[in-house]
């Protein structure tokens, strides 16, 4: 078989600042590799990578295709960011929105700006609730998290969110707590199951900010991640939980706005800026936005 060429990127998402904010890899003309090559391709470079393929349907416009070094899996928020900032990077900026599908599903992506100074907002459908985790079985998730129960949020139910993953959604009464957790990745892996959810995404609202704005951590053991730097997909969960909560509410334009702060423990701050549609306290849509850098670019020869 004759040599392949497809374009490598490595993008930190999320961020204007190298090394800072959530890496991702992209690999662009990916139609022309095997499902088991783009396994290969993840575990090589042991980060998530976004396969970006040509569309062979008129009801979307790309695909992607994304592999952690353990699996395949539908959706990556962060990668979603690198997959469009890189072409627009090597193609020009889009006019308009992207249709772009991952699975069984449709995400409209747009991208703003002149490179490389370029935003990135994915827009979607609202995540799904799930099932809120009783007080009985509180204790052992904050025993895993190291946090105490007077730590607590009174506002905020320790709910199950679903948007192509699940995060367990916990939220705390001041960000000073943030940086006193211990968390325990064998407890959390060892709860996943029982809670119902991937991973566990813990935030607490800034005060006296405007937007409003939000600190978080998040841990997902359960699939390799430890710790994930900035998440844009729990970001647009969490938009969703506080309107529905009602500690975000909408404008006179019927959206509602915040500005989430993530990835300080893991020295990789990175900032997501969210927009949700509401109706009263029910979000119809969300958007998930956020900038980004490249790493390195290189040509990978199969």
């Amino acid at each position: 078989m004759a040599k392949r060429t497809c374009r490598l990127f490595l993008i930190d998402t999320f961020t204007r600042d190298l090394f800072c904010g959530n890496p991702a890899a992209v690999v662009l003309d990916a139609e022309q590799l095997t499902e088991d090559e783009m396994h290969r391709i993840a575990k090589e470079i042991h980060e998530e990578v976004a396969f970006v393929l040509a569309s062979d349907s008129p009801e979307y416009d790309i695909e992607v295709r994304f592999f952690s070094p353990k699996r395949e899996v539908t959706f990556v928020g962060h990668a979603t960011v690198a997959a469009h900032y890189a072409r627009a990077l090597t193609l020009g900026v889009p006019k308009g929105r992207v249709r772009q599908k991952s699975g069984n599903w449709i995400v409209e992506v747009e991208v703003t700006g002149r490179g490389p100074n370029l935003r990135v907002a994915i827009h979607q459908s609202p995540a799904t609730f799930g099932p809120v985790v009783p007080e009985e079985r509180r204790g052992a998730v904050l025993d895993a998290l190291g946090i105490s129960s007077a730590s607590l949020h009174a506002s905020c139910p320790m709910q199950v969110l679903s948007k192509a993953n699940s995060r367990l959604l916990i939220g705390l009464r001041s960000p000073d707590t943030l940086d006193s957790m211990q968390p325990d990745m064998e407890a959390l892996e060892h709860l996943t199951p029982h809670v119902g959810a991937d991973g566990f995404f813990v935030f607490a609202i800034k005060p006296d900010t405007d937007p409003l704005t939000t600190e978080s951590r998040m841990f997902c053991p359960a699939i390799g991640i430890p710790e994930d730097p900035v998440s844009g997909n729990a970001h647009g969960m969490l938009g969703v939980y506080l309107l529905s909560n009602g500690l975000l509410t909408a404008g006179e334009d019927g959206t509602a706005r915040f500005v989430g702060h993530q990835g300080r423990f893991v020295e990789r701050p990175g900032t997501v800026e969210v927009n949700v549609t509401a109706s009263g306290k029910r979000a119809t849509s969300v958007s998930v936005a956020g900038h980004a850098v490249v790493v390195y670019q290189a040509e990978l020869q199969i």
